[in-house]
Formats: structure tokens, C-alpha cells, sequence
């Protein structure tokens, strides 16, 4: 519990938001990182919350259009902070590896409901009991939350997602099954052994027929097993044999890294290439 209390104090101060109890003294003054916006969805039947960092220079009543990085698992106790700071970073006038950048984390209610689709297998529903909703959430990100964003803030038609873990899972059933919703996909260790690997399968079937024009996707895993190492190099294969006008693909392993260090290492690489400034 207190744990928790204490999550959501630094929560709320890092996003800007002060407490009554804790206002600056004289010389001093909150660091903002971003703001916070709630959207109703209708697709999930809930409100979302949305947290959203502008890039330095940012004016709705400006001209300049950005580009909008979407982030699966944005929570601030999740990627939120930590690629919010690498966008920064590569966006530094002395690095130039990244544009100005919007980035709208996706805060989670039930990571495991929104991000898998229906697994035929005892296994897999006995560790995500409230799995098999992923076609609601990409309902969501189509008809709400992309629009929202559209609406709202000033960018253009560059659109990049990123998904680790089971959001990597959502991120490739979405390149497969809608993909026009984004240009630039980064996912990193995605849990392809979901329904026994019937995304690769499905990927082996019908990627000739998603794959459209100037799609780029990023593929990273670290040292996470044999089947996790199988299962990518199996991905990356039916992607590097589409033609290179219509799907443009790296997979990048990192073998120092595991499943829980792997995502700031990759992030920051993988920014780089689908960019390559």
C-alpha cells in the first residue's frame, strides 16, 4: 500500500501536476514532463488515460505538424519516463537522430486483456484469465484514439508504435491485420509463443497481403531462451522476403540483455534506424 501511495506521489509531480500539501517554496518550481489527457472510449467501454509528452518549441497555434510516437505500456511506472527521454535526447540539435516528436503513452488498465487476441490453449488462459480483447483495443486506437490525437494536436501523417512484451505481440498483430494505422512499428521481445505461435503462422499466410508501402519495422530480443531466439528469427525472415519497397526490416539482438533490461537499450536503437537521419 505504501508502496503504492508513494508511486502515484511521484507520479503526479513528475507529470506536473503539484499537491496541495507539497507547493513550491520561493526559488523553487515543479520539473514538467508532460501533460495528462482522459479520453471515453466506446470500444472499451472505459476511460483511458493518455499521457503526452510535446516536444520543446511545441505552440497549438503554430504551423509546425510533428511527428507521433505511440506507446504501448505508457504508464509513468512503465516506458513513459525513460522514452520520453530518449525522444529528447535524439532530438538534441548536437545528436539529430530523431524529429521533434510527440509521444502519447497509453496508460494501462488490463495489459493482458488489451494486448492478446483469443488463445485456443488451457495454458495461456490460465496465465491471462481476461485475455482475447486485443480486437477492441485496436477498435480503440483506429476510431478513438488516433483521431483524438489528429484533433487535438498539431501533427502530421508520420505514426510510429512501439510494443514490448505482450504490447510487441499487439504491435505485430496490428502490422499484419491493419496496417496502415502506423508507418514505423518498434517491437522489442514480443510474446510470440502466445496461442503457440499462431501469429508467425498467420504472419507465413497473409504478410504478403498487409505489407504495404514504406512500412519499417524494428525487431529486437535479448538472451530470453531458445524459443524466443526461434520464434524472431522466424519473423524476421518472412519479413526480409518481402519486397524492400513495401516492408524495410531489422532485427537487432542484443545478448547482454534480458526481458526486463532489454527496452531502453532497444528503444534507443531502434529509433535510430527507423529514422536513420
Amino acid at each position: 500500500m505504501m508502496k503504492t501511495f508513494l508511486l502515484c506521489i511521484l507520479a503526479l509531480i513528475t507529470l506536473g501536476f503539484p499537491l496541495a500539501a507539497q507547493q513550491p517554496g520561493a526559488g523553487q518550481a515543479y520539473i514538467t514532463l508532460g501533460r495528462v489527457d482522459t479520453l471515453p472510449s466506446r470500444s472499451l467501454d472505459q476511460t483511458r488515460q493518455l499521457n503526452i509528452y510535446l516536444p520543446p518549441g511545441y505552440s497549438p497555434d503554430s504551423a509546425t505538424t510533428y511527428p507521433v510516437i505511440y506507446l504501448l505500456d505508457g504508464s509513468v511506472d512503465e516506458d513513459f519516463i525513460h522514452i520520453c527521454g530518449i525522444v529528447q535526447f535524439l532530438n538534441f540539435p548536437w545528436v539529430n537522430r530523431l524529429p521533434p516528436s510527440i509521444v502519447v503513452g497509453i496508460a494501462n488498465r488490463d495489459r493482458r486483456r488489451d494486448f492478446t487476441y483469443p488463445s485456443r490453449y488451457k495454458e495461456d488462459l490460465q496465465a491471462c484469465p481476461t485475455s482475447g480483447g486485443s480486437a477492441r483495443f485496436i477498435s480503440f486506437i483506429r476510431e478513438e484514439l488516433k483521431p483524438y490525437i489528429r484533433q487535438h494536436y498539431r501533427t502530421n501523417s508520420q505514426a510510429t508504435l512501439v510494443g514490448e512484451s505482450l504490447g510487441g505481440l499487439l504491435a505485430l498483430e496490428i502490422l499484419l491485420k491493419d496496417p496502415g494505422l502506423f508507418n514505423n512499428y518498434l517491437i522489442v521481445s514480443p510474446s510470440l509463443w502466445w496461442d503457440h505461435e499462431s501469429l508467425i503462422d498467420y504472419a507465413q499466410k497473409h504478410l504478403g497481403q498487409a505489407a504495404s508501402g514504406g512500412r519499417k519495422v524494428y525487431l529486437s530480443a535479448g538472451s530470453e531462451g531458445r524459443r524466443m531466439q526461434q520464434d524472431m528469427n522466424r519473423l524476421f525472415a518472412l519479413l526480409k522476403k518481402q519486397p524492400s519497397s513495401r516492408v524495410q526490416a531489422w532485427y537487432v539482438p542484443f545478448p547482454g540483455e534480458n526481458h526486463a533490461t532489454i527496452m531502453h537499450l532497444s528503444a534507443y536503437k531502434g529509433f535510430e534506424l527507423l529514422n536513420h537521419l
